[in-house]
């Protein structure tokens, strides 16, 4: 959530940049509402003063109804309870800010690649996509999935599922071994204010599941709960920066999705997630996501996976980032670059909706933090990467060397 006078104080920069990210918001609701709030706020402290005034020189307020004054009050504070309500609710869906090095685009189209790495493997066959792979070995089943779920739904077994789990504990052990991240295992579901807290809620509700009986959803991504592991709170700077990082399965509707990547594990309802989440100064937000993506990058070079990195335009960028860098491996069958992590900063933009603060080390006044998350990765397209990328002619799949540790030795998966 963005402050109200940072707004109003620059409205029309505030209207440009929402015009760049392709988003149509009515600013004059905002200041209707703040007129509004300043006016009852007003006439309030006007009936106070009079009734104050009152009170010590009754002869000089002939006329002046205390009891009146009063109910009045009374009822101005009901209407400034109910104005802030709203104005707090409208604020809870304007986007974030942009970084001055966004780039200004209309849409994916116009993400500018920042770097590559690795060269696409040069097949002497036809490579094949995941699902014809993944099914003639009986490591993956759709059908199944599907039968015991609905469509975006799949079943990994066999090494499928061993391959799965290796990636996991590769991913935790190097975030956590050499990029000084602390595990956490939090909550698979969380209340309705801790989505609040970083975006989610209200504005993308529809991409959400929830618990009918209670105040319940279960978590997109681990992002909520690490980011909203202190909020309502005032962190010292002197422990900052702070680095999590968290296994969880993922739960999204991707209610905006229909038709898109409708076969294999691209997009799905329910797929697992590493994930890393910065809690810093303002003075050194910009370095960590810089720090953030290249802990992101090491997981693909480690995998000897060839990718590259992508700006993120103002048109492509997520609700609450002020600046993204996506990562995008390469994917044989596709014959292209695709999405398997988003690295962001949101700047104080989440830490304001959750009230999230640091005390400076020189003793000033608290100020809010910088959040930052990224995915660390995609554990499911990594999945997809791998098999596509290390398939051989006769139908297996080698095994990266980094994860033949997590897989009992094991270098190559054969059909049964």
């Amino acid at each position: 959530m963005l402050d109200i006078k940072y707004i109003l104080a620059h409205m029309d920069e505030y209207a440009e940049m929402l015009k760049n990210r392709k988003h149509d918001f009515d600013l004059s609701i905002l200041t209707g509402l703040d007129e509004r709030r300043r006016k009852i706020i007003g006439e309030t402290e006007s009936l106070k003063a009079m009734r104050n005034k009152s009170s010590k020189n009754a002869g000089d307020n002939a006329g002046f109804d205390p009891k009146a004054a009063k109910a009045r009050i009374k009822e101005l504070d009901t209407e400034l309870a109910e104005v802030e309500a709203e104005l707090h609710n409208y604020l809870m869906t304007l986007p974030n800010t942009l970084s001055a090095t966004t780039p200004i685009g209309n849409d994916e189209n116009d993400n500018p690649v920042v770097r590559t790495w690795g060269e696409p493997r040069k097949f002497d066959f036809e490579p094949k996509p995941h699902w014809d792979i993944a099914e003639a070995l009986g490591i993956m089943d759709f059908e199944r999935g599907v039968m015991l779920a609905q469509s975006r739904f799949t079943v990994l077994q066999g090494l499928g599922a061993r391959m799965e789990r290796a990636l996991v504990n590769f991913m935790l052990d190097l975030h956590t071994k050499k990029h000084g991240y602390l595990e956490v295992e939090p909550p698979f579901m969380v209340r309705s204010a801790i989505l609040e807290g970083t975006g989610q809620l209200p504005k993308f509700a529809e991409d959400l599941y929830r618990l009918q009986n209670d105040d319940l959803w279960l978590i997109p991504t681990a992002e909520v709960p690490l980011t909203n592991l202190n909020r309502e709170s005032i962190l010292e700077e002197k422990d900052l920066p702070k680095y999590y990082t968290a296994y969880t399965p993922c739960f999204r509707r991707e209610a905006g999705s229909a038709g898109r990547d409708v076969r294999g594990l691209m997009r799905q309802h329910q797929f697992d997630k590493v994930e890393m989440v910065k809690i810093c100064t303002p003075e050194t937000s910009y370095d960590e996501l810089e720090k953030l993506t290249s802990d992101a990058e090491d997981v693909l070079k480690i995998l000897g996976l060839p990718y590259h990195v992508v700006n993120l335009c103002s048109g492509d960028i997520g609700f609450g980032s002020c600046k993204t860098y996506d990562l995008e491996v390469w994917l044989p069958s596709q014959g292209k670059y695709r999405e398997i992590s988003s690295c962001s900063n949101c700047e104080d933009f989440q830490a304001r909706r959750m009230n999230l603060r640091y005390r400076p080390s020189d003793g000033g006044r608290p100020r809010f933090a910088h959040t930052l998350n990224g995915s660390g990765i995609a554990v499911g397209r990594t999945l997809i990467a791998v098999i596509e990328n290390y398939q051989n002619e006769d139908g297996s799949i080698t095994v990266p060397e980094a994860l033949v540790p997590y897989m009992d030795g094991i270098t190559t998966i054969n059909a049964r």
